[in-house]
């Protein structure tokens, strides 16, 4: 099953091209880099894929189910409960901690049942590696911990797909790398695809996958040797 299909899609803002004749796909449980230099399109591709960044023109399709060139307000909200999104700079709620961060974006997407919510967050804690944190705030966490609960919370809702924006940009080589091989095998277990962005070239040989290079307004599917020429 596709989760992305985007045909020659045509990114602007502001009347600026940004990209132009996107074509690419994502498959379930799929595991795919987006590459390129600064300023070449890499976040604002995945700005479209949950609708921050609207399409110009082209065919794009997310879960078989959603057009995102004629998706309303009700369709994207469903669309955004189906993704799980990492960003580069964590994004946690300094003034609660954790398990409330965790319990605050459960009631907000429909989690009525207290129950349910506390064996979910009790799940998502185990699975990043850090079931007794959740009485901390963010600031009494390290980088990496803190990382590592900004995965917890983005697969709260089980999502099919995770869209990662440099999510070890901010951290040094150990704790990439435990983060690294965290998203991988959350990949591999929960049968999640997930597309990343990323500078790192050693992540590329470490960790191989799918590799996308946004390079002269293009998107183009590359070999793990070109995406580091």
């Amino acid at each position: 099953m596709s989760i992305i299909d985007y045909r020659g899609v045509n990114i602007h803002i502001d009347s600026k091209i940004i990209l132009e004749d996107v074509t690419f796909t994502l498959k379930s449980g799929e595991f795919a880099y987006i590459v390129g230099t600064v300023g070449s399109g890499k976040s604002t591709l995945l700005k479209t894929i949950y609708g921050e960044v609207d399409i110009a023109s082209g065919s794009a399709t997310v879960f078989n189910e959603y057009d995102l060139t004629k998706i309303n307000n009700r369709r994207l909200q469903e669309l955004r409960k189906k993704t799980g999104i990492v960003f580069q700079d964590f994004q946690l709620l300094g003034d609660r901690n954790i398990h409330d961060n965790l319990d605050f974006v459960l009631r907000c997407t429909g989690w009525k049942e207290k129950q349910l919510r506390e064996n979910r967050i009790r799940e998502v804690l185990e699975l990043v590696g850090l079931p007794q944190k959740g009485y901390k705030r963010p600031h009494e966490l390290s980088g990496g911990e803190q990382q590592r609960i900004a995965i917890a919370r983005a697969i709260l809702n089980k999502p099919v797909l995770l869209l990662a924006d440099e999510p070890t940009g901010n951290l040094d080589h150990a704790t990439g790398d435990y983060i690294m091989n965290l998203l991988h095998t959350i990949s591999k277990e929960e049968r999640m695809a997930v597309l990343m962005i990323t500078h790192n070239e050693q992540w590329l040989k470490d960790y191989p996958a799918t590799v996308y290079r946004c390079k002269d307004m293009k998107i183009s599917l590359v070999t793990t040797e070109e995406a580091q020429e």
